[in-house]
């Protein structure tokens, strides 16, 4: 039952958390299990081994930790650095400025290269300043890939290659919590040291599994690294990786067996297939923007996500109201605004295991809810556009051929 009940579903397009699969629903319709029988380190044994997929990595380690991305986040520092490390890190949005409050929280010397929100990363900047270290005091590159608040995806590629210009040793840590598995990510071709996603984005599952893989390199890190660090220590892991229980601590049961099923389902779509099924979900809601006569947040196509987009209103709408019309009315749950663009924008999340008749129907209540909050939209001007595009460009279910 829900605590506030409406007709039919919600219709959930948030950038996460995302809608959940009924084969994963059913798959954490269980009881809870002993994690030391034998049963669940097997389990555990090939969730390690399949996760390493959605990183695109064959060197990577994973860890499976019963937290959220912020936990996540503090992992991936804690293990690899030591207080007063000096860290470049890019503030483009909500996401990233949070992910640089942990860093400064956590006593590393972060130096903050900021943008305009709705800008990607300045690598420009990050150029001049590995340039100017030639005695590589920088320890670390913390890149959000994915910044939900303003839909902007950074270049980890370009990333890659300027630290590999400068032949510059410092980590490359990045935020994947709403592109792995969505988005094209190479853990190995790029460089990632340590990568890290969350179960409620693009996995498709409740929140509560914090997944990061850490590189050879990084996994070299802990041995000198000097932060405390308890709950999220990674050698207590590899200890028991080598004992082949696996788990220092009580897992999420529930949460595992819904990851099997959750990767299960991607393995059969095929990865690719995911990731190109996100390219095409991402167009055509930015055509639909287009059709409305609004404008994507994300400043330049380069940066545009196909996992989220962010719709700037005109001045005279409070882009809340359109969250609240979209909740109280027609049972939409759409993103606030967060931060610098609270009011100014709302937020289409498009991501996780959705098709193109579902992004239609959100589609159709977003216009709606503008005719409702008194925008001139030609009602179904957006849903005509993203449905040619959709016509033209959805295969065959890979499945179903």
């Amino acid at each position: 039952m829900d605590y506030v009940y409406g007709p039919g579903r919600n219709h959930l397009f948030v950038p996460g958390p995302v809608n959940i699969p009924e084969p994963v629903i059913r798959a954490m319709n269980r009881n809870n299990e002993d994690y030391r029988s034998p049963a669940v380190p097997a389990l555990t044994k090939t969730l390690l081994e399949d996760v390493k997929e959605i990183f695109k990595t064959t060197t990577g380690t994973p860890f499976l930790i019963p937290t959220t991305g912020t936990g996540a986040w503090e992992s991936a520092l804690t293990n690899t650095l030591s207080p007063g490390d000096r860290i470049v890190s890019f503030l483009i949005g909500q996401f990233s400025l949070l992910w640089i409050d942990q860093q400064q929280r956590l006593g590393f010397n972060v130096d903050v290269v900021e943008s305009e929100w709705g800008q990607g990363a300045n690598l420009d900047i990050l150029a001049s300043k590995l340039a100017a270290d030639t005695a590589h005091t920088i320890k670390a590159v913390c890149v959000v890939h994915n910044e939900t608040a303003t839909g902007v995806t950074n270049n980890l590629a370009k990333v890659r290659s300027i630290l590999d210009d400068y032949r510059h040793p410092a980590l490359f840590l990045v935020d994947g919590v709403s592109s792995i598995c969505a988005l094209d990510f190479r853990m190995d071709e790029w460089g990632v040291d340590v990568a890290l996603t969350g179960s409620q984005k693009a996995l498709s599952l409740p929140t509560g599994i914090g997944i990061v893989c850490a590189g050879p390199k990084a996994l070299e890190a802990t041995k000198t690294a000097k932060s405390v660090r308890v709950f999220f220590d990674w050698n207590d892991y590899l200890k028991f990786y080598k004992l082949g229980t696996f788990w220092p601590y009580t897992p999420s049961i529930q949460l595992l067996y819904g990851l099997r099923a959750g990767l299960d389902l991607i393995f059969e779509e095929g990865l690719d297939n995911v990731i190109a099924r996100h390219a095409r979900l991402g167009k055509a809601t930015r055509l639909a923007v287009e059709a409305w006569g609004l404008k994507n947040c994300t400043q330049k196509e380069e940066w545009f996500s196909d996992t989220v987009t962010a719709v700037l209103v005109p001045p005279y709408i409070d882009s809340s109201e359109i969250v609240r019309r979209g909740w109280k009315r027609y049972n939409l749950s759409l993103g606030l605004g967060l931060n610098k663009v609270a009011g100014k924008v709302f937020r289409i999340g498009h991501l996780g295991n959705l098709n193109e008749l579902q992004l239609l129907g959100c589609l159709a209540g977003v216009e709606m809810i503008l005719k409702d909050v008194g925008y001139p939209v030609q009602l179904g001007s957006g849903v005509a556009a993203a449905c040619a595009y959709l016509q033209n460009n959805t295969p065959l279910i890979p499945s179903r051929i």
